[in-house]
């Protein structure tokens, strides 16, 4: 599904290092340890208007914007656009059910990767990304409640 092709100058550990810092999930874990996460990243480019995953298929990674915008979808409607620093796909992370909504590339990007397993066993040893990646799905889920109060009051 994705065009992924071998990019010309990979991104310096230094890039991914700050790119990891600056995500929710990773604020507070020490740089050291960014380093060890950064390296576990793959790097995947795509052209734009690239399916990245449909909803429905099995998930086991996420994928942090380096360069480039995703829009999250079901069908024609668009949850988010997400962009440069963000990251999406976290649910896949914690749970191995099928993904709840499709990821395709607004732009040409680079994304980096991160699978379940090495996520994992980065949780075990870090309490604080544990802790970042709860942070995380907190805030989307309240985000989420809020629309659908909000959604709900515009009906009455």
């Amino acid at each position: 599904m994705s065009t992924t092709t071998h990019h010309e100058q990979r991104l310096l550990l230094i890039e991914k290092v700050l790119l990891l810092k600056s995500i929710s999930i990773f604020h507070e874990t020490p740089e050291t340890v960014l380093a060890e996460v950064a390296e576990l990243l793959e790097e995947e480019d795509f052209e734009a208007n690239t399916n990245i995953f449909e909803a429905g298929d099995e998930a086991q990674c996420m994928y942090i914007i380096f360069k480039g915008q995703v829009r999250i979808h079901k069908g024609e409607h668009t949850f988010v656009v997400m962009k440069e620093g963000e990251c999406f796909g976290e649910y896949a992370l914690l749970d191995t059910e099928t993904r709840s909504a499709s990821a395709t590339t607004v732009s040409e990007c680079l994304l980096l990767k991160m699978d379940q397993e090495p996520f994992y066993e980065l949780m075990e040893s870090r309490i604080e990304v544990a802790k970042g990646i709860i942070k995380t799905l907190c805030r989307r889920l309240k985000a989420q409640n809020e629309k659908v109060v909000q959604h709900s009051a515009e009906k009455k």
